[in-house]
């Protein structure tokens, strides 16, 4: 099985350079992870150029998110029989549509709406992306190249997110989305040129699909990131009003702390790629453990702009539990692989409504905006403990396998 394995990613390289095809699909995740964050800096321009206030402009967040979570399984399961370069081509095209609608919207409601119809590729597409992008390198090195493709999305939140927010300053907000939207175009091409074709597995269908839905495995993995990854969103959504109000820092100094944070994302998804090829759950258990203390220091750090720096980068690190739970699903998949690996996304955009919405209860109970961190720090225990859960039911399994093998 190993070298029958090997010689098919010795055929692909030859007929794909993997570098170009991971290239490729980094580029649809900037895309994807610039309009996903960008959005949510770009509430001060169209609000009132749409006639809302703060308050109803989240809704339309909310929306993209709500299309992530439907969108993922749905796409995942009723495409099982397509080709994934067809998928990814396709799920682009869908992208570049929602977002290019977006720039366009002429009110508050078509605006909802077509940031819901551009958050559904969201999930399908790392998720059938991170399956392509193991494809093409041995199995020891299938973490490494899944974190190059979510390297797309990590470098978004440095580079993408401030560009479009500065679109959106200077020229307008509706150009924001419209960047997006060429993005998205850009990748479809760029994959439809270089990606292998990826015919569908035999015998693959819906029903296939929906068989992880019956593996406990997978459900453990799904919760250990929707809830341990909530901690990150906790303390992220609340970032600049701690800077502003607590830390009493100026304006400016926002979209730095925003840079630093989606520094360490980028150095922690490389990392942990590095550690989950060398042992998955270890690597797993170990980013949990991280990030659950680098949010319980957040409230000592607030105080200066320096000490909370430093510790926004250590929880930005903890980012990269995205990159090990993707290739844990690999694992437990077993032949449902799109659609474990699409649920993966689905659940961190669980963990981004879990996370602030504790948060904002902390806040609402008087606790003041450092407190995010202990709320961020106790969704990283509770991921943990699941984490546990996972570990000690497939003890058993992983020692039988371990005897076949020898046998």
């Amino acid at each position: 099985m190993i070298a029958e394995s090997a010689a098919a990613h010795t055929r692909v390289a030859k007929l794909h350079h993997p570098g170009l095809v991971l290239l490729a699909l980094a580029i649809g995740g900037f895309a994807i992870g610039t309009t996903e964050f960008a959005a949510m800096s770009l509430v001060p321009y169209f609000a009132p150029d749409l006639g809302i206030d703060a308050t109803t402009a989240g809704h339309v967040i909310s929306a993209y998110a709500l299309g992530v979570v439907v969108g993922a399984p749905v796409i995942a399961v009723l495409a099982a029989r397509l080709a994934r370069r067809t998928l990814l081509v396709s799920l682009m095209l869908l992208f570049a549509v929602g977002n290019g609608l977006s720039g366009l919207a002429p009110s508050y409601g078509f605006l909802v709406a077509f940031r819901f119809v551009a958050g559904l590729p969201h999930g399908a597409y790392f998720g059938v992306a991170a399956l392509v992008a193991a494809s093409l390198v041995p199995r020891e090195r299938r973490s490494q190249a899944v974190s190059r493709v979510l390297a797309g999305l990590t470098v978004a939140t440095m580079i993408g997110v401030p560009l479009a927010n500065l679109i959106g300053q200077y020229i307008g907000w509706r150009w924001s989305f419209g960047f997006a939207a060429l993005l998205a175009l850009l990748t479809a091409t760029l994959v439809r040129l270089y990606a292998p074709y990826g015919a569908p597995l035999k015998g693959a269908s819906p029903l296939r699909e929906l068989g992880a839905l019956r593996r406990g495995q997978v459900w453990l993995t799904l919760a250990t990131g929707a809830i341990g990854f909530g901690g990150m969103f906790a303390v992220y959504t609340y970032l600049a009003s701690t800077l502003l109000e607590v830390t009493h820092a100026p304006p400016s100094a926002i979209p730095v702390m925003l840079t630093v944070f989606g520094f360490g994302l980028t150095i922690g998804n490389l990392a942990c790629a590095w550690a989950a090829d060398r042992g998955v759950m270890r690597a797993a258990g170990g980013t949990l453990v991280w990030s659950a203390f680098a949010l319980a220091l957040y409230p000592f750090a607030t105080g200066s702009v320096w000490t909370l720096a430093a510790v926004v980068f250590l929880i930005g690190c903890g980012g990269g539990l995205g990159t090990v739970l993707q290739t844990r699903l690999m694992d437990v998949a077993e032949d449902a692989q799109t659609l474990a690996a699409a649920l993966n996304h689905s659940a961190f955009n669980t963990a981004n409504a879990l996370g602030p919405w504790l948060a904002g209860l902390a806040l609402s109970a008087g606790l003041g905006f450092p407190a995010t961190g202990w709320v961020g720090a106790a969704l990283a225990i509770c991921g943990l403990v699941i984490w546990g859960v996972s570990l000690l039911t497939d003890r058993p399994k992983r020692t039988e396998e371990r005897l076949s093998r020898a046998a």
